[in-house]
């Protein structure tokens, strides 16, 4: 039953000459999918609408040829061929009564063109911004190109309305979207009567919503998404100016979507973003326009989303990463099961999917665009097969969620933990500076195991093989995790380099399991992913002068792909950490650390204290391998099956455990798939020349 607190999301909301059912909005975000796994995506989308959200977008959608981003996989509707695929995404979000959209982008100086070839059109003639920095400038756009570029949006917009959708969005946010480049001074150098005054900026976006409303808006929405505050201070299109041009164009759009500058800015992680991080900048807006407005800000709990209603300061709900997390996050708030919800923690590893144009995954949500590749579903398992037990051995993410995931098929289930708590990695890592959120990985799953009565968990439990093989299980399951290396190896060393035993030496697990070090501390950070810049940050906190060094041309080079490296150097700097890019260790001495040039070579010693090396993980498999090389016993033993998964298999992200748990659990008892792909994937039909 769901709670009257709450009644309030649940109202219809009309945009434009639609009406949305609830005001659970999902908003544009990428998957990875794009061109090349639609069907993968469209199923994703679907899942949300079964979950009952009441709008559904699509991620971006290249409406033109002439303005694309190669490498990275979006949606295309170019040409009529691309109708089918796009009406197939939009049946899967109405199947459940949501009101499916489509967000088409025009990237101008943002597209550099590397698959189409075509010369880039821009506002102004500027170098291309991209992730990539392709060495590519733009033209500016002509009165022709003007023209041209209204009726291809029109182009566009009648095929989204043959494609079955029932909302458009004209993307002009984050920096990515020709209608963000028209508005703001930093991109838009004209000095015709499409620039200068903002009354001019704001011409474009008029006249292409006029043209749109003449061709599709009797039976389609349009909204405008725009950036709350593009961060670059009044060269920009600052918050002060987008309250301008939303009062000067009230009316403009059905619905005006509201987000923050940069995409770094909007999507920032829990590492440095709260919930409702934006509250203030759209704050008062909503008192410059009678249409509706829909916010974002990793919205996960239900309260905070009711206030943001009922305050009148937002009339939906945006969600991205939450909608991920959990397709079924409205559906469990109206059925008055909060505690079920899968809340999203900020990690950010969902937009790695975009950026390394790969399919996408979520810590919290294993099934995240397998609905179609796998079957699989975000709410429901496959049926139990024909043995009965299973032991899983290790309470991390792996084990957790392949002792839920198994528990939920009906099997009973024993969960052995050779430590004193849930978590495993994550117990430990929720403690470090910025993680605190991703505590809820453990704090879902143990809640759900909590529930079950097929379920027995067994703490102090280090478990050998013959003990294993004592107890009778069918199956076995052992996730027991990984620790941290103290020689060094990763990538730029294959083997270990000389240290000094003198020199106090630290791995992550030392200072996450208490160890303090003193005075100067050197991090050689050969991970490159969040690890070695939070142990400097905790460090710092803790007293110590830190110079961190690393191989890579960054600090914390990976995150570049969660949106957070940026932030991550930022701090780090202000704080006081002296970081060494492009620098590796060659040998730990006494009292130094010698360093190299990662281009020349040259050494230079830098003198410290004590070293936390974050450089690779050890699985920590014995037992598995003990019980392998008694592998003739265990037909005698009752035992069908023993799996290795997660860090214990092969070290990764948190998602990569996760995944492992739930694949473990969804492939129990099932047909050996023997050389066949275990997933499906779309392929391109041959050209008939």
């Amino acid at each position: 039953m769901r709670d009257s607190r709450y009644d309030i999301l649940f109202e219809p909301m009309q945009i434009g000459p639609v009406t949305a059912k609830n005001r659970f909005y999902q908003v544009p975000h990428c998957n990875g999918g794009g061109y090349r796994d639609p069907s993968a995506a469209a199923q994703m989308r679907g899942s949300k609408a079964e979950g009952g959200w009441g709008v559904i977008f699509t991620e971006q959608c290249e409406m033109h040829h002439t303005s694309e981003i190669t490498p990275f996989i979006e949606l295309r509707l170019w040409e009529d061929k691309d109708i089918p695929m796009l009406h197939k995404m939009s049946d899967k979000m109405k199947e459940h009564g949501a009101l499916a959209g489509i967000q088409l982008a025009y990237s101008g100086v943002n597209g550099p063109n590397l698959y189409s070839k075509e010369v880039p059109l821009a506002v102004s003639a500027q170098p291309i911004r991209t992730f990539t920095n392709d060495p590519v400038q733009a033209r500016a756009l002509d009165k022709a190109d003007i023209k041209d570029l209204r009726r291809w949006f029109v182009n566009a917009a009648k095929r989204s309305k043959e494609a079955g959708f029932d909302l458009i969005c004209l993307y002009g946010a984050h920096g990515f979207g020709i209608f963000q480049h028209f508005l703001s001074r930093a991109t838009n150098h004209r000095t015709d009567e499409y620039g200068g005054s903002l009354e001019n900026r704001a011409r474009f976006v008029n006249e292409v919503v006029a043209d749109m409303r003449d061709a599709v808006g009797d039976t389609m929405g349009i909204t405008l998404r725009v950036s709350l505050d593009e961060t670059i201070g009044d060269l920009g299109f600052s918050n002060s100016e987008v309250r301008e041009f939303v009062e000067m164009n009230r009316n403009l759009p059905d619905l005006w979507d509201l987000a923050q500058g940069t995409w770094e800015d909007c999507s920032g992680p829990s590492r440095f973003k709260e919930e409702a991080a934006q509250h203030e900048l759209v704050k008062g807006i909503h008192e410059l326009t009678d249409k509706p407005i829909v916010g974002v800000g990793r919205f996960t709990s239900p309260d905070v989303m009711a206030k943001m209603i009922k305050t009148g300061t937002l009339d939906f709900i945006g969600c991205a990463r939450p909608s991920i997390a959990d397709p079924f996050l409205p559906k469990k708030i109206e059925e008055g099961r909060i505690e079920d919800i899968r809340e999203c923690i900020g990690c950010n590893i969902c937009v790695t999917g975009d950026m390394t144009m790969s399919i996408s995954r979520c810590t919290q949500n294993p099934t995240f665009m397998e609905e179609w590749r796998k079957g699989w579903h975000p709410e429901r398992m496959n049926t139990k097969g024909n043995s009965s037990n299973v032991l899983v051995i290790g309470a991390g993410p792996a084990g957790l969620e392949a002792a839920r995931a198994v528990a939920e098929r009906g099997y009973d289930v024993a969960l052995a933990e050779a430590g004193k708590v849930l978590g495993g990695r994550v117990a430990r890592e929720r403690h470090l500076p910025g993680l605190s959120a991703w505590g809820r990985v453990v704090d879902y799953r143990e809640y759900q195991l909590s529930q079950k009565a097929n379920v027995e968990g067994y703490f102090d439990s280090e478990l050998d093989a013959e003990s294993i093989l004592e107890f009778g299980f069918e199956n076995i399951c052992i996730a027991t995790g990984a620790k941290w290396r103290r020689d060094g190896v990763s990538r730029q060393h294959v083997v270990p380099f000389p240290t000094d035993a003198a020199m106090p030496l630290f791995t992550p697990d030392d200072v996450m399991g208490g160890a303090a070090p003193t005075g100067h501390v050197v991090i050689y950070d050969d991970d490159h992913y969040y690890m070695g810049g939070v142990l400097a940050e905790l460090l710092i906190q803790k007293g110590c002068s830190v110079t961190l060094v690393t191989p890579a041309a960054y600090v914390s080079e990976w995150t570049l792909n969660t949106l957070e490296q940026h932030e991550i150097h930022r701090r780090l700097a202000t704080m006081g950490v002296n970081i060494e890019l492009n620098r590796g260790v060659t040998a730990i001495g006494k009292d130094h650390v010698e360093t190299n040039c990662m281009f020349t070579d040259m050494k230079r010693p830098i003198e410290c204290d004590g070293v936390l090396l974050v450089s690779s993980r050890l699985e920590n498999n014995s037992v598995y391998h003990d019980l392998k090389a008694r592998e003739a016993e265990w037909a005698d033993a009752g035992i069908k099956s023993v799996k290795l998964i997660g860090d214990a298999n092969a070290p990764g992200p948190i998602a990569w455990a996760t995944y492992a748990g739930h694949r473990f659990a969804r492939e129990l008892d099932g047909e050996d798939s023997g050389d066949a792909l275990p997933f499906r994937r779309e392929i391109t039909q041959l050209a008939i020349d």
